[in-house]
């Protein structure tokens, strides 16, 4: 069984900003797959159901971003999940040209505060991860305000398009493993 889960903040205000990618790509794979509600536990909204023939867990925290990973670890916890062999993270990333994807399956919270809370309260930062570039701040601007900022309409095909991706990518991972899904989304372009 594997938990995926899409890093983001509730509420409408929310909806459609840099920062909500993560949302974005579970709300893609629940209407691609049909995946219904289970309701709300431990602070997330979640999901059961089927993807390439494995059960799946799709999970949106509820506790805003920066403290996802009571969330995850409860979650994983309760459904014994092994986060370094059975969890998938789809969140935005600054660092990444936007409607680019970077597959890892390890390493440090990047300066991103909800990976930063999720290897905190998991303790390890071997779990999976799909990346959905959002682009840079501009020169000046406060980062918070970027990431809570919507794209601009000539970005938002783009967009809408990574956010497909990344399901694929998510179903790669699932079907096939990380280092295929890696061969295949993790170039430029």
């Amino acid at each position: 069984m594997y938990l995926i889960v899409g890093l983001g903040n509730p509420g409408r205000q929310y909806e459609g900003t840099r920062h909500n990618m993560g949302f974005d790509t579970i709300d893609y794979l629940i209407e691609k797959h049909g995946i219904p509600q289970s309701g709300v536990k431990f602070n997330a909204i979640y999901g059961k159901g089927i993807i390439g023939g494995e059960k799946v867990i799709l999970m949106k925290p509820l506790s805003f971003m920066n403290l996802s990973g009571g969330p995850v670890q409860e979650m994983a916890g309760y459904f014994k999940i092994d986060p370094e062999n059975e969890m998938i993270v789809v969140y935005d990333d600054i660092d990444l040209e936007p409607g680019q994807l970077r597959i890892r399956k390890q390493g440090s919270a990047g300066g991103h505060n909800g990976i930063k809370d999720i290897i905190r309260r998991l303790g390890t930062q071997k779990f999976l991860r799909v990346k959905v570039g959002v682009g840079a701040k501009p020169k000046g601007w406060d980062l918070a305000d970027y990431v809570l900022g919507r794209f601009p309409g000539s970005d938002r095909k783009l967009i809408d398009e990574a956010i497909q991706r990344a399901g694929d990518a998510v179903e790669k991972i699932i079907a096939d493993g990380a280092d295929a899904a890696m061969n295949e989304y993790n170039r430029k372009g």
